[in-house]
């Protein structure tokens, strides 16, 4: 048994590569920043995964797991130096981990998270997995020699995975404080196809998808030059349905009880994987109703006409999927959008974007900007009023102003961000269940 000390361990990658080893017999224990609750404490709590605010003694055996946001100079990583601890970054890690087992690797700008539940969610009730999901989900089957990751571009960081299988989901401009520009960005991506040692399931709708270089290549989407097809789809109020089509010749019908085509999308990922793994269509299908989605994406809260969505959205793309989402499960609800931009380049680079998605709402709410990797300062000018200044009917907000969200009647209001835009949605229930009393 190996002792691990995750600095940073409510990061989301962070808490469900602890889970994991925890359930390989390892002891393991945290330390973070952040005293407030998080989702990503969930599960940790669950297996009695002991988080610290202050420094836990500590000894030379411990190997220390460092989140990517941890800075050199965090007296965390200087005691652990000090002490003569061996230090991983997470990817290094897992990347280590990961070439154990026959890994399927999620890829992409969108969709990671929702393709690696919805993967896990299949394998868990048949033929068994392990699994680091995005949302702060992770599980250690020993018995299997599957394992399922979200794979993360940013940094260039899954190029530490030799993954079997990879799905890349798209392909649409990120992470600008890192990558120079989108033909940069791309070529991260060729990398990481690259080192795949079998096939690479891809999103063959996507121009910049098909514009890199495969050796064995799956396509899937809703255009005709696919390898696997979307035809017929029905989409529902609670749902969606679905024949889908391999090599032109029918495979199966589906039903997903998840909203948006860039659902049918992911589970089009995961069909073709399921099938590549051997799953047949009839129990791929069970196991797709079945799913309720990951945690963070649009996961609903009903109080009396309103309708309040935690949302993990926080690229354009996503910000107008769930907007569209929103619409149509509730097409005679006022659509609210509130967003919490995350980081300064990301915004400057995107703002445009932005605002050309938040106006698919009814109405928009901006709240400044949030970053715990850049300074305010380092970006001069750049901040929220760049999106709202764009807004058709659009306007800022920020936790002293919650109140002003009270004026919107039988509305569905998305808080979306990839930071902790929930405690916001939370005080803001909490005025609501006031008012209605």
């Amino acid at each position: 048994m190996k002792k691990y000390y995750f600095v940073g361990i409510k990061g989301s990658g962070m808490s469900s590569l602890a889970q994991v080893l925890h359930d390989l017999g390892n002891y393991v224990i945290g330390y973070d920043d952040n005293k407030h609750d998080s989702y990503t404490m969930i599960e940790l709590n669950k297996r009695g995964i002991q988080i610290f605010y202050e420094t836990p003694e500590i000894t030379s055996d411990y190997i220390v797991v460092r989140s990517s946001a941890v800075r050199n100079t965090h007296k965390e990583i200087v005691n652990a130096k000090n002490i003569g601890c061996k230090i991983y970054e997470y990817f290094e890690l897992l990347g280590e981990l990961t070439d154990k087992y026959k890994t399927v690797a999620i890829s992409g700008c969108h969709g990671k998270t929702t393709t690696t539940a919805l993967l896990a969610h299949a394998f868990s009730d048949t033929l068994g997995c392990s699994y680091i999901i995005g949302d702060g989900t992770g599980c250690a089957n020993k018995k299997s020699e599957l394992f399922f990751i979200e794979a993360c571009e940013y940094y260039r960081h899954f190029l530490n995975y030799h993954p079997t299988y990879t799905i890349i989901t798209n392909i649409d401009f990120d992470h600008p404080d890192y990558y120079k520009d989108f033909d940069d960005y791309k070529s991260a991506f060729q990398s990481f196809i690259n080192q795949t040692k079998d096939y690479v399931i891809a999103y063959g709708d996507s121009s910049d998808v098909r514009d890199l270089k495969y050796n064995k290549v799956l396509f899937y989407g809703f255009n005709e030059n696919n390898d696997i097809v979307c035809k017929n789809l029905n989409l529902k109020t609670d749902g969606s349905e679905f024949d889908v089509y391999i090599n032109n010749e029918f495979y199966g019908h589906f039903d997903l009880p998840l909203l948006g085509e860039h659902m049918i999308l992911n589970s089009l990922a995961v069909i073709a994987v399921s099938r590549l793994l051997g799953l047949s269509s009839d129990i791929i299908n069970k196991e797709l109703k079945t799913f309720k989605g990951a945690k963070r994406r649009f996961q609903e809260t009903i109080i009396g006409d309103i309708v309040t969505v935690d949302d993990y959205a926080h690229h354009p793309t996503e910000v107008a999927a769930t907007i569209k989402s929103a619409r149509q499960k509730y097409p005679n609800k006022e659509i609210v959008a509130i967003l919490k931009p995350n980081t300064y380049t990301r915004t400057k680079e995107l703002y445009k974007d932005f605002a050309d998605a938040l106006n698919l709402a009814d109405k928009a709410y901006v709240t400044p900007i949030t970053c715990d990797r850049e300074l305010a300062s380092e970006h001069p000018g750049i901040t929220s009023d760049l999106i709202i200044n764009l807004l058709e009917n659009g306007e800022g907000i920020d936790d002293d102003s919650i109140d002003k969200l009270l004026k919107h009647k039988n509305a569905v209001l998305l808080f979306m961000s990839c930071k902790d835009i929930y405690t916001m949605r939370q005080n803001y229930e909490e005025m609501l269940k006031n008012e209605n009393r």
